[in-house]
């Protein structure tokens, strides 16, 4: 990985945890179906303007069934999930759940794909569950009922990726990146429609700030951050895109301490260090001096 691959992960993952901090913002005032219906629908339509740009334009006609399927499960059902418990959690602590994503993923793939699960793996796994315990218990989060059930949407958020990645390696095999991303947002958006109606009418009393917030976490988080990811993935392949995980609750940790003020007690940070360990020894990412000694190497 070059030193310009190296940014150009680092600014994804920084995007990507802003959206915690975005959706913190904008949850309360919209309600999440509307929030992450426009999120879902203003970057599907920039990435479908784009692609008719550069003509790379698809017909999504022949596999509208699995695209509707693919929108719920990779983009209606968890964003919608980490906007609601955005409601009662902090944008950090919300950040660090989300990075439970590998975690959920393999098991899946264990489960639907018949991937052999090695004891390091297994290792990590247990290491995760109890990263994700000394979050909640030890975070002085409170341990109120809308709390607790707000963690559980969070990892139920990246159950639901782990499924999508399963059900994208059986039926999207080949698909361009780009064409799937498109899919997914709008099919999302068109599915979320009827749970947004309700609550349309507070659209032309959004402030700058929320306009802004929306804005930002479709545009810049997931139109532009998904054109990021797709040039990752073909510049330094898949496995080393995936370290972006470990970078992700670390940025939207930042982002919530320096612009919503949010306070980290030292159970958080020992979750933190915990769930991204668990996350290095299932993704196999490897971070240290021979890390840093390649990255060298590639200038």
């Amino acid at each position: 990985m070059s030193i310009k691959d190296f940014l150009i992960l680092n600014l994804l993952a920084a995007l990507w945890g802003c959206s915690f901090l975005f959706m913190r913002v904008a949850s309360p005032v919209l309600g999440p179906f509307l929030l992450i219906d426009l999120r879902v629908l203003i970057a599907g339509l920039v990435l479908l303007l784009y692609a008719w740009a550069i003509h790379q334009l698809q017909d999504y006609r022949k596999k509208w069934k699995q695209y509707i399927v693919l929108g719920v499960i990779n983009a209606a059902i968890p964003f919608t999930l980490i906007a609601a418990s955005e409601l009662y959690l902090t944008a950090s602590v919300s950040s660090i759940l989300n990075a439970t994503t590998p975690l959920f993923a393999l098991i899946m793939a264990r489960i639907f794909l018949g991937e052999g699960l090695s004891l390091k793996k297994v290792a990590g796994i247990l290491l995760g569950i109890a990263g994700v315990g000394i979050l909640v218990g030890w975070g002085h989060m409170g341990q109120s009922v809308m709390v607790l059930l707000s963690v559980l949407f969070s990892l139920l958020a990246s159950l639901s990726y782990g499924v999508a990645g399963v059900y994208i390696k059986r039926r999207f095999t080949g698909e361009p990146s780009l064409t799937l991303t498109i899919g997914q947002q709008l099919a999302a958006g068109l599915v979320l429609i009827p749970f947004s109606l309700p609550y349309s009418g507070r659209i032309p009393f959004m402030g700058t700030g929320i306009l802004t917030a929306v804005l930002s976490l479709a545009i810049l988080c997931t139109s532009f951050a998904y054109l990021l990811f797709f040039y990752l993935i073909k510049n330094v392949g898949p496995t080393k895109t995936l370290s972006v995980t470990l970078l992700v609750s670390m940025y939207g940790v930042l982002w919530g301490a320096l612009f919503l003020g949010e306070r980290l007690s030292f159970g958080t940070f020992i979750g933190l260090v915990i769930i991204l360990s668990s996350i290095t020894m299932i993704t196999e990412v490897k971070i240290g001096a021979g890390f840093i000694h390649r990255l060298k190497r590639s200038r």
